[in-house]
């Protein structure tokens, strides 16, 4: 097919439970001098009952219920991407599926590349729709990623967050029309963080850092080898970068305007604040989310610079191990507006605040939940308060127990 394809639309489940980033550092013994330089303020946490299903699912429900039952019926594709993944074998899409009811005849599966997967499932989807082999035909594009709690007593901890991002990809791309084959993707193997097991969460951040600024410069190479007349500054009216805290994409686009065009930092900083600053707005306040955050970001954007003529936006998708892509994509005029009725601000500041002996208390819940658990049923009454103002009575998923190995859901 000849005509737009792209994001529809897109919402972000940002959990319902957030934890303020300096009572971390201060609970800890952190060096809370290193504050300014992180950039966070509140990161998201998951409560007993939530996990990867749940949160795809409820980032989800709002975005079909947008397009109602005959919408519903026009996905043909499912992919969730994430790290956090709750069986070896069987997808998390399998458990999204039944409770969105998706049509049978819709392709399931899950992608797994670090942080850099929903970018991947995007992609994916965006080449079978523009193949045109079944028109009007719809892509559901689901990231849900969880950190885990091993990474307690350390700088990552602050940062580290929950959240959910759903795309509904097809030919009406009402907040980000893509620009069709504009990428650049660079890619080689190295081991910067890793999940060896289900529980923990490892690597080396300072090498981590210099794959992501070393990936950022050269998937720009690689798009502006492809696109004609591409830079940096010129090209792009708004920015969207993988964030996994937002002092690190600060640096990394500070590291690009030198590189590429020996900015002075007076410049550097006002390009910040006018391009790539807006898209930070909801990744303050969850944190890194994998897969996700990069969409977060970009909801971030669309939300941030508000209502306006159509504009293009650059992205900047990295996964560790790695895989990093730049591509880019036109948010039409109306896209903020027709983002404004999911309220994504609204319901990250709704979220119960927890204070540090609560946040830890929840940690030690959630603790239970381990990789490959058998026949556990979820006892609320440890948190019964917290379910009561977060979830009772919502229509939110919910997980409620195991049978066997087969999780079991509710609708709260």
């Amino acid at each position: 097919m000849n005509g737009p394809v792209g994001i529809e639309y897109l919402n972000v489940y940002g959990g319902r439970a957030a934890v303020d980033v300096h009572d971390i550092f201060t609970a800890r013994g952190l060096d809370t001098a290193r504050l300014d330089n992180l950039m966070m303020r509140r990161k998201a946490v998951g409560l007993p009952c939530e996990d990867p299903v749940t949160n795809a699912v409820n980032a989800a429900r709002p975005v079909l219920e947008r397009i109602g039952a005959d919408g519903r019926e026009r996905i043909e594709l499912l992919i969730t991407a994430t790290e956090s993944g709750v069986d070896f074998g069987k997808s998390v899409a399998t458990y999204v599926h039944k409770y969105l009811e998706l049509p049978a005849n819709c392709r399931v599966f899950e992608l797994k590349q670090a942080c850099y997967g929903g970018t991947a499932a995007l992609q994916m989807a965006v080449g079978q729709i523009a193949a045109g082999l079944s028109p009007g035909g719809k892509a559901l594009i689901i990231a849900t990623d969880v950190a885990r709690p091993s990474v307690k007593l350390t700088y990552a901890e602050p940062s580290q967050g929950v959240a959910a991002v759903a795309m509904l990809v097809g030919d009406d791309p009402g907040v980000l029309d893509l620009d069709l084959g504009a990428h650049g993707v660079h890619a080689f193997e190295v081991l910067d963080t890793c999940r060896p097991d289900g529980e923990t969460e490892t690597g080396d951040p300072d090498l981590s850092l210099m794959c992501y600024l070393d990936c950022l410069e050269a998937a720009f190479a690689d798009y502006a080898r492809r696109v004609e007349g591409a830079d940096f500054v010129a090209s792009f009216d708004g920015l969207a970068f993988h964030t996994p805290f937002a002092g690190m994409v600060k640096g990394a686009h500070r590291h690009l305007m030198r590189r590429r065009h020996r900015a002075a930092p007076a410049d550097i900083a006002d390009d910040f604040e006018r391009r790539l600053a807006p898209s930070l707005r909801y990744c303050v306040e969850v944190g890194n989310s994998y897969s996700a955050t990069v969409f977060v970001a970009l909801a971030g954007l669309v939300d941030g610079l508000g209502a306006r003529a159509a504009y293009r936006a650059g992205l900047f998708s990295y996964g560790s191990g790695c895989c990093a892509e730049f591509f880019s994509g036109i948010v039409p005029a109306g896209a903020a507006e027709r983002q404004a009725a999911f309220a994504i601000g609204a319901a990250l500041e709704a979220r119960e605040q927890l204070d540090i002996a609560r946040y830890d208390a929840v940690l030690a819940l959630n603790a239970e939940w381990r990789f490959g658990l058998r026949d556990k049923l979820l006892d609320r009454k440890p948190f019964a308060d917290l379910y009561e103002r977060c979830f009772a009575g919502r229509g939110l998923l919910v997980l409620t127990g195991i049978e066997g190995y087969h999780r079991q859901y509710a609708w709260s």
